[in-house]
């Protein structure tokens, strides 16, 4: 089959044939059609997070399933899904307690590899999917089933970023009518926090972002007000517009210590801060220690939405059908395998909320 090979950090993915190994016990074989580029991709082939090459990424994916290895029982052959990074291992303390996306059991798939360059040297799987290429092989519990009428480049997105913005403020939050909101980022990620927090009745729903065309989009989306970074001093214009004293809520979706640091500052007494971007894995920020414990201010993080993909996707992809949830305004071009650094580019420009790539 053909990917898309990083086999050096920062440079151009190389577009090549590869081989793919067959499904092991509770694995599946997807032909892929659809795979959103996410930054979390961007982060990972540029070396930010540390690892190893070559490796092929991809995590936001959807395709149909084209081949079943032993004892699997929660798809069929033909079978149209969506492709998470979100494993369920079914026996660790995380999985016990059914928050089954905190899940860290490291699968065979993910530890032995089932994928090799030509010449049969081992390719790392990259966000435990590798989908920059045109068949995965995942783990079952990796995988939703959909309606075969969904098409595949709205369905991808709802492998990552719908269900980690939309799940950060539903899931993990639990935003509840009439909450003051901020959104920091206006990505593919910041969007679907603001439609989560739209769908959950926040006022006012405040997005902040440094580009004009992500801010329209958020108004699109949901979002009350905006207010550009660059412009304006963001802490003050967010106490204008929420009577003084912060909001209830902010989502920082960008992995921007210097935005955290910031978002701390527009969180009201009792409010809480929500980290839902990743930044490189050494970074660190400093808070008051004082200050948060006075004012008692709660701070957490929130993965993958806090998302049960076998019960918020059909959700999600219900609510897509009945015009309640946007996922085809979520991508601004598309892409065959062959131009993904061209698409990755136009991502890293600012100028993409989420491109995909389409495979026949």
């Amino acid at each position: 089959m053909i990917a898309a090979v990083c086999y050096q950090h920062g440079q151009p993915l190389v577009v090549e044939e590869v081989l793919l190994d067959p499904p092991q016990a509770h694995e599946v074989r997807v032909k892929v059609k659809a795979t959103a580029i996410c930054h979390s991709d961007i982060h990972q082939i540029r070396g930010e997070w540390g690892g190893g090459t070559p490796i092929v990424a991809g995590h936001e994916a959807a395709g149909i399933v084209e081949a079943l290895g032993p004892h699997v029982t929660s798809v069929q052959v033909g079978d149209h899904v969506v492709v998470s990074l979100l494993t369920a291992c079914g026996r660790c303390p995380d999985c016990l307690v059914g928050a089954s996306h905190l899940c860290k059991t490291a699968l065979p798939h993910m530890v032995d590899g089932r994928l090799h360059t030509s010449d049969g040297q081992p390719i790392i799987t990259g966000i435990r999917t590798a989908a920059f290429a045109e068949y995965t092989v995942v783990h079952e519990t990796q995988l939703v089933t959909i309606p075969p009428e969904i098409p595949f480049d709205a369905a991808s997105l709802l492998a990552c970023g719908v269900i980690t913005g939309w799940g950060a403020v539903v899931n993990t939050a639990r935003v509840s009518p009439g909450s003051s909101v901020i959104v920091i980022g206006a990505g593919g990620v910041g969007l679907n926090a603001v439609q989560g927090a739209n769908f959950s009745g926040a006022h006012p729903l405040i997005a902040i972002d440094l580009l004009a065309n992500k801010l329209e989009a958020a108004r699109h989306f949901g979002a009350t007000h905006t207010i550009n970074g660059r412009e304006v001093d963001t802490v003050r214009a967010v106490r204008e517009l929420t009577n003084g004293l912060g909001a209830d809520y902010v989502f920082i979706t960008v992995g921007s210590p210097a935005a955290m640091e910031q978002g701390f500052k527009m969180t009201n007494n009792g409010g809480t801060i929500v980290f839902v971007g990743i930044p490189d894995w050494k970074t660190k920020m400093s808070l008051p220690i004082g200050i948060t414990v006075s004012s008692e201010k709660k701070i957490m993080g929130s993965f993958m939405g806090s998302t049960r993909l076998q019960v918020d996707v059909p959700k999600l992809v219900s609510l897509y059908q009945n015009g309640r949830l946007k996922l085809d305004e979520l991508i601004t071009s598309r892409y065959p395998l062959a131009q993904i650094n061209e698409a990755i580019a136009n991502m890293e420009d600012g100028h993409a909320l989420r491109n995909v790539i389409l495979f026949d």
